[in-house]
């Protein structure tokens, strides 16, 4: 049975290129960074040309990127070491209710720790009104965290707005943005919105798990969360997983390199949200306007329990999700789609199909033709659907 895999905002497979690059390193350039001899110069060689690759990929410079163990760390990173570090100058904190786990939890973690926090809500495509943040920013406000594009929705937020908003109304604030299913795929507004630090993930980009960096813009002082180390500018403390990033800048060179092909998935990507929106009572959960066209989530009436549509189409070689990996295993309906104010058959049964670079039209076109019939299925073992 052929495999179609339609869950790339979980992760992705990682290229050949990458693959013979992580060998490498492992099989003959394996030396420490920090060791003196030929062996960790060669490191430190590899770990600087891989800092270039990534900060290239958003247009920051190589001095402003910190390697993280993955887009969970970078975001804990961002949110808690910016917040501390300026807790002085007012605890305040702001983000959004559907941001990933990750960034919710540091928000909520530092709640404990007696900071005040504001939840932006969004409406019903998932979008922020920049008005809420306007009412919300206050001289005491030292952090500000927005995803640029949602994992599960795939929304893209006004993050030029509300970047512009942020050091207008409270300069002394920071401006975090998690672009992990960003990056590589659309542009990164670093200057014009204003952005002080950004998340990004090896694993969304071809590249291998347990890899991320947060950008962290020249002059931004940030607190440690690891320590016992002068790696990373002394930042984050610990002996860099040269494999992890080699691969990561292996894959950020490919993804730059692959303009015609983003421009194809993003062809593709509005190709099967059409054929998806033909099946009869079949529903966009997100913006049509606002969205990145490779992130369709998904709902059809009839169909109520979303985990096992995923299963019936699995069955046919179609891999797709019930939304973010961080959470699928969980009984409680997605946190994006209740701040969304979606309601039974749109919260409960809907998935999420998401694309890469390397998805084929053929591919999508058989996508289409499995979902269409699995519904069907669904429905009439349900006992029909009119």
């Amino acid at each position: 049975m052929k495999e179609i895999y339609f869950d790339n905002s979980a992760t992705t497979r990682v290229l050949p290129e990458v693959t013979a690059a992580m060998v490498r390193v492992m099989e003959q350039e394996y030396g420490n960074p920090s060791s003196l001899h030929g062996k960790g110069a060669a490191a430190a060689r590899l770990l600087q040309e891989a800092r270039l690759a990534i900060a290239s990929l958003i247009g920051a410079s190589k001095e402003e990127i910190f390697f993280t163990s993955g887009g969970t760390e970078a975001n804990n990173w961002a949110v808690i070491g910016a917040a501390r570090r300026r807790k002085s100058r007012g605890k305040h904190i702001i983000t959004t209710q559907i941001e990933h786990p990750s960034v919710l939890a540091a928000f909520q973690y530092l709640e404990e720790e007696g900071f005040r926090v504001t939840y932006l809500p969004v409406n019903w495509e998932g979008l922020v009104d920049p008005a809420d943040l306007r009412q919300a920013l206050t001289a005491d406000t030292g952090l500000v965290s927005v995803m640029l594009v949602n994992n599960e929705v795939g929304t893209i937020q006004p993050v030029e707005e509300i970047g512009s908003l942020v050091k207008e109304l409270a300069p002394q604030a920071l401006f975090h943005v998690d672009a992990v299913q960003a990056a590589g795929r659309i542009p990164i507004p670093l200057e014009q919105a204003k952005v002080d630090l950004l998340t990004l993930s090896g694993h969304k980009l071809h590249g291998p798990k347990g890899i991320g960096a947060l950008y962290i813009r020249r002059g931004v002082a940030m607190d440690p969360l690891h320590v016992g180390g002068e790696q990373e500018n002394k930042l984050r403390a610990g002996t860099e997983n040269m494999p992890g990033i080699v691969g990561f800048g292996s894959a950020a060179q490919a993804m730059a390199k692959g303009a015609q092909q983003i421009n194809d998935m993003f062809a593709l990507g509005r190709q099967l949200r059409e054929r998806l929106l033909a099946i009869k009572g079949c529903h966009i959960n997100g913006s049509m306007s606002r969205a990145v066209p490779y992130i369709i989530n998904v709902w059809f009436e009839g169909v109520d329990r979303g985990e096992v549509l995923v299963h019936m189409l699995e069955e046919r070689g179609l891999y797709v999700s019930t939304g973010s990996a961080c959470h699928s295993r969980r009984d409680d309906p997605s946190h994006v789609l209740k701040a969304m104010g979606k309601k039974k058959e749109a919260l409960y049964g809907a998935i999420r199909l998401s694309l890469s670079p390397h998805n084929t039209a053929a591919e999508v076109e058989e996508a289409g033709t499995i979902i269409e019939e699995t519904v069907k299925e669904y429905r009439d073992f349900k006992g029909g659907f009119s």
